[in-house]
């Protein structure tokens, strides 16, 4: 059913309906600035009271832009001995914590032999405990 506001045939002028189509028009205009400027004026607010989740934001936005943005040559070539630095430093710091923490289980008796012997002890008593759970109910029936 056609709206009888913006049917020309019935709402006065064809020049009337143009001025109501045009207000409307700025008055959209007008709204849509508000919201913008609003918008604008929250944001600001918004790095005034939480200055690091908008640095994190603003991070997270660069890195999502970095990422879909193609490397250069040039960026290739002035970065890949960084991270040839970064990645060995990374493996060093890796094996020097797996060797201290294989260490400190070695000094608190925790070796692979033996901690297959407890598991295994531990299985044990639970199933002998479990077949004589089940024994001695079966029994009393």
């Amino acid at each position: 059913m056609p709206d009888p506001d913006t049917n020309n045939s019935s709402n006065g002028s064809p020049a009337q309906s143009n001025r109501d189509l045009r207000q409307r028009a700025i008055g959209a205009y007008d709204a849509a600035l508000d919201s913008a400027s609003g918008a604008g004026r929250r944001a600001g607010d918004a790095i005034v009271d939480a200055p690091f989740v908008a640095l994190g934001a603003g991070l997270a936005v660069g890195a999502i832009a970095a990422a879909l943005l193609p490397t250069t040559r040039r960026e290739r070539a002035l970065l890949s001995p960084v991270g040839g630095r970064i990645s060995n430093a990374a493996r060093d710091a890796a094996d020097a914590a797996r060797s201290a923490g294989s260490d400190k289980l070695r000094d608190l008796g925790l070796t692979p032999d033996t901690l297959f012997d407890k598991a295994s002890e531990a299985a044990r008593a639970t199933a002998q405990a479990a077949v004589g759970k089940f024994k001695d109910s079966a029994g009393q029936d």
